[in-house]
């Protein structure tokens, strides 16, 4: 009768090893790297103004009065042809803004940094102010995450943003998305360009997908079978309905005994 009192104990700690069961190799991030791992990353890396990008531009110099037609106002936006929220720039299909007095500029391919440069010497060399100044942000660097769980819109402040980071913003991924098959996709000349990308390894860092483009998408997936997680919740069911039953059968055969001893 002893070994019956010794099975609720022996099911129980069965149910916890399981419940516990976690494959690091399905989830931990670089797994191949160790203490003191140094790997290269590419720092000079600027985002490329394209096609459909806001711009947010701002002109300065010394005579405020010969820089104020360079600065689009609220008015001027809701007028104007190709142009966006708060005086901002939407870059055409051509890559090409409609930029005040210059009129039609090619922005599509040049860096922001290039950009500026590039704006700046049109207005000096066209006499239009001698000391001027501009300033150029990205209005709408965001990228795009699609997960086997929902999608969201992650808007990135910097204009730089990796892989890794982006997986952070996003609340990281469930246990169940398989992470040796994370897409991320965006345009290049005209195509729509897909790679897969493994947070496990460190080879993540030399991938050309890493650094994060504008409007980039980020695709994540579920494992197409079941994860040794879920297939051990499942059997850790099973265990609890025949542990309780197992509870249930003991505890009535100790009050048979009881019962019977007392007659």
């Amino acid at each position: 009768m002893k070994v019956v009192y010794k099975l609720p104990l022996i099911a129980l700690v069965a149910t916890v090893a399981l419940t516990s069961c976690v494959t690091p190799g399905q989830v931990n991030y670089l797994q191949d790297m160790e203490h003191g791992s140094q790997i290269e990353l590419e720092n000079k890396f600027q985002a490329v103004v394209a096609p459909y990008d806001e711009l947010n531009i701002t002109v300065f110099s010394s005579n405020e009065e010969l820089a104020k037609p360079f600065n689009i106002g609220r008015s001027a936006v809701n007028s104007g042809v190709g142009q966006g929220t708060h005086g901002s720039y939407i870059v055409d299909v051509n890559g090409n803004i409609q930029f005040p007095i210059l009129g039609e500029v090619h922005v599509a391919g040049l860096s922001r940094l290039a950009l500026q440069d590039s704006i700046k010497n049109m207005l000096v060399r066209g006499g239009y102010l001698v000391d001027a100044v501009v300033m150029i942000r990205f209005a709408s660097f965001k990228i795009f995450f699609l997960g086997a769980e929902g999608g969201k819109v992650i808007h990135i402040t910097n204009e730089r943003c990796t892989f890794l980071e982006a997986l952070a913003m996003c609340g990281d991924l469930s246990m169940y998305t398989n992470r040796n098959k994370i897409a991320v996709m965006r345009e290049v000349d005209g195509k729509m360009v897909m790679r897969y990308l493994d947070p496990r390894s460190s080879s993540v860092f030399q991938d050309p997908f890493f650094m994060l483009q504008q409007n980039d998408f980020i695709i994540t997936q579920k494992y197409n079978k079941a994860t040794p997680r879920s297939e051990a919740s499942r059997l850790v069911s099973w265990l609890s309905v025949g542990l309780s039953m197992l509870t249930l059968t003991t505890s009535l055969m100790n009050y048979v005994q009881r019962f019977t001893g007392r007659n």
